[in-house]
């Protein structure tokens, strides 16, 4: 049988398909590769219960790197690692030991069970004095001094619990660098979940070594004795032992593809789009469900961070900037990948001009109600990053928004802050904030609106292609105080 009908249908097909490819507007050209179905397959897969909540570090967590890898393959993204797409990160995992651990308050010694270690340091404490903060009060958290707890033992009362005691933990964590206090003690109220509060973090093994031992204590007797203390001075003294913990080297990979730009000149610079792809794993302590499989936090985001640098690398007309592609690992635990990258930058962090990551971009039902057709940006007005998203979302019929709680709350809560740190504008884009199951085994990939990611995604690409496009860099916005940390 003759295959030449079948050779000009072909021709035909692909000479239609150029001509398609010419008349067709850029909105058309990238809504063809960003697709609901393609982000269901990405997102189904990443969070499925295979991956195991891609802990850091984890089987499953090497997996998705595999899985991103692959796709940046796939769509034809130059390879920007030092190993092909990976961009290695050595640190050091630390598994404390509990032998011996013990923790006294006064006269009211901890009962076992009711202590945890969360930074992993021996120490022998011996009636040192305290000096008690609470984690509502973030501004005597801010203003601690060297001499307040130089020494001491640091008391925190932690009994809000929630997202927002992680927000203040991150703050204190800020505020106590380089005060030395011979140990932090974080009191929670009994049977309150800890969270990732009181995982064990990975350190940079090339970043200097982890000197204040932390400690997360539930004892009813401590917990009530705090409780009814005021902040400042304590009478009580504190003794305590930590054990040596076991310190393991381990490798962790960040997965970067470029897109070189089209301009002779700006091609020099770089927009980063990025978004973590690990979660928390597995909690063996639950009843039923124990895997942490976060689909929208954030498998989402890089779901989206896949299939938009698949649009970007099918289009034959480049951006005039080099476009970074990077999913990052460790945001679940101290935002460790993009604070390796932002160490260890693949492009010069003078000729990168903004980071834009991607978190929480399937479900749009939001704890305040639903959110379809809309998404937010973190520091909203922080940056003049906020208008090409604008623009965009007014082209593709989906609202760009300003949460006036959560806006600017938020802004530190993900891996921009580890760019903006580094005077890079950035922002994280997410379409809710908090929602059922943050956080919670029940974050998986049904739940997730596909047709609205993909709708929110295109609005996203062309904000995008407009930054990168722009021959004025984004800037910070100096007329805003809470920018002002972040301007060189």
């Amino acid at each position: 049988m003759s295959s030449r009908p079948a050779r000009i249908s072909l021709a035909l097909a692909l000479a239609a398909g150029a001509a398609l490819s010419q008349t067709a507007s850029l909105p058309e050209r990238l809504a063809t590769h960003l697709r609901a179905r393609d982000l269901e397959a990405d997102v189904s897969f990443l969070a499925s219960d295979a991956l195991e909540g891609r802990a850091t570090p984890s089987p499953g967590l090497n997996v998705a790197a595999e899985y991103i890898a692959a796709q940046f393959r796939r769509a034809g993204l130059e390879p920007a690692g030092d190993d092909a797409y990976f961009q290695t990160g050595t640190f050091l995992h630390t598994t404390p030991s509990v032998e011996g651990l013990s923790l006294t308050f006064d006269s009211a010694a901890a009962a076992p069970g009711t202590v945890a270690i969360q930074e992993a340091v021996a120490a022998d404490i011996k009636d040192a004095q305290a000096f008690k903060v609470s984690l509502e009060d973030p501004s005597l958290i801010e203003s601690l001094t060297a001499g307040q707890v130089k020494g001491k033992v640091l008391i925190v009362d932690a009994a809000q619990g929630g997202q927002a005691s992680f927000q203040a933990l991150r703050r204190l964590q800020a505020a106590v660098a380089g005060l030395d206090p011979a140990l932090v003690v974080l009191v929670r109220r009994p049977g309150q979940p800890s969270g990732r509060a009181t995982r064990v973090p990975l350190r940079d093994a090339t970043a200097p070594p982890a000197t204040t031992p932390v400690l997360s204590v539930s004892d009813p007797a401590i917990f009530e004795t705090v409780a009814a203390a005021s902040p400042g001075p304590l009478e009580a003294r504190v003794s305590a032992h930590i054990p040596a913990p076991k310190i393991e080297t381990v490798r962790l990979r960040n997965v970067a593809g470029l897109i070189r730009g089209s301009d002779p000149i700006l091609k020099g610079t770089a927009l980063v789009i990025s978004a973590h792809y690990d979660h928390l794993g597995i909690n063996p302590n639950l009843e039923g469900d124990r895997i942490f499989n976060g689909a929208n936090d954030d498998a989402s985001g890089t779901a989206s961070l896949i299939e938009l640098a698949a649009a970007f690398s099918a289009l034959e007309q480049k951006p005039k900037r080099t476009i970074l592609f990077l999913a990052l690992f460790g945001e679940e635990t101290g935002g460790l990948g993009g604070r390796w990258y932002t160490g260890h930058p693949i492009f010069p962090l003078a000729k990168t001009i903004a980071d834009i990551n991607l978190e929480q971009l399937g479900r749009t039902d939001d704890s305040e109600g639903p959110k379809p057709l809309q998404f937010n940006l973190t520091g909203f007005d922080y940056t003049d990053l906020a208008p090409a998203f604008v623009k965009a979302g007014a082209e593709t019929g989906i609202q760009v928004l300003k949460h006036e709680k959560n806006s600017d709350a938020f802004f530190r809560s993900s891996d921009n802050a580890t760019f903006a740190d580094v005077g890079i504008p950035s922002t994280t884009l997410s379409v809710t904030y908090l929602f059922p199951d943050y956080h919670r085994p029940g974050d998986e990939w049904p739940k997730l609106d596909y047709d609205n990611m993909s709708r929110v995604d295109l609005a996203i690409a062309l904000g995008i292609w407009s930054l990168a496009n722009n021959p004025e860099p984004p800037q910070w916005n100096k007329d805003n105080p809470k920018a002002a940390r972040y301007t060189r």
